[in-house]
């Protein structure tokens, strides 16, 4: 019987205006997690999809309860991240369209790619989740605290989620396909992918949204590109435009904990990968306890004073 809850979250996100910088002291950081609020959509609708094609394959009672539940979160994840993104292109129209290129891409992974690569895909992908989210949720106090308690506990409650079914994608698909070679070897093509959807919801940030509100260059988290700048800038025969200062999201963090969580996504690639043997985001524990207890997680570091203000 799987552990896995379907919590239901609404974010307040229509109330008042969400800034594409929510965290100001992070404009990198901001436009990272706003992309992934672009990709979530379309890689979940994609996941739902794919378990909905799975699930006549699934013979262990077990394992198919896994992948309901598993469905079901990254369905609520994905009704979440559009509260998110729909306050975007409220403000910024033409994020639409950037959207609806994000979601395309992965459509055509639905229409274009054999049921195993697109369990592969997610079984990929979910591994590298646990180290990554990791090394952000154990960094809260820079990387969420200091911005919009909205957009903060959207991604915290994501990320807390994504560490409690953090074995589902694998399970999902050792019960169906079974290959770690084939996971591997689909890999390289997998990430590829990802980073093709990320840059075009870049892209779509730089070309949407006003320098003066997005305050960072959205492209310079890709290290090719920030070569390729300042390669141009060096060159006066080539043009480099000017999208904004080249800011990376994790430049204040820890280089070691960087490194560890680039280690941890690399083993999560590796054939016998167990993801229950990852170490864990303390705030994960903190999260469940106090959903549980009923604090009000969707405003994770305003809710006593939201509670008082209130009550008065």
């Amino acid at each position: 019987m799987t552990d896995l809850q379907v919590r239901k979250m609404r974010f307040a996100f229509a109330d008042y205006d969400v800034p594409f910088v929510w965290n100001e002291e992070n404009p990198a950081f901001s436009s990272m997690a706003n992309a992934v609020s672009f990709l979530a959509i379309g890689f979940e609708k994609m996941i739902v999809k794919m378990i909905l094609q799975t699930k006549p394959l699934i013979t262990d009672s077990a394992v198919a309860e896994e992948a309901d539940a598993f469905m079901r979160q990254e369905g609520q994840h994905s009704t979440a991240h559009r509260q998110h993104v729909k306050a975007l292109i409220d403000r910024y129209p033409g994020l639409q369209e950037t959207l609806d290129d994000v979601i395309g891409e992965f459509d055509r992974l639905t229409a274009q790619t054999p049921l195993n690569y697109r369990l592969a895909y997610t079984a990929d992908l979910e591994a590298t989740f646990t180290p990554v989210f990791k090394l952000m949720l154990d960094n809260d106090s820079t990387l969420f605290r200091p911005g919009d308690d909205r957009v903060a506990s959207l991604f915290i409650w994501h990320f807390v989620e994504e560490v409690e079914h953090r074995s589902s994608a694998l399970i999902i698909f050792d019960s169906v396909v079974g290959s770690d070679m084939y996971r591997m070897r689909m890999a390289p093509s997998i990430f590829r992918h990802v980073l093709k959807v990320i840059r075009i919801a870049c892209e779509g940030f730089n070309r949407h949204v006003p320098l003066e509100d997005r305050k960072v260059d959205a492209l310079s988290m890709f290290a090719s590109y920030r070569r390729q700048q300042n390669l141009r800038k060096r060159l006066p025969l080539l043009h480099a435009e000017d999208n904004g200062p080249m800011m990376r999201a994790f430049d204040d963090l820890p280089l070691g904990k960087q490194l560890t969580a680039l280690v941890g996504i690399i083993r999560s690639q590796l054939p016998r990968h167990n993801p229950d043997h990852e170490k864990l985001p303390a705030l994960a524990d903190v999260w469940f306890e106090r959903y549980e207890a009923g604090y009000d997680v969707t405003h994770w570091y305003s809710a006593d004073t939201v509670a008082s203000s209130e009550a008065r």
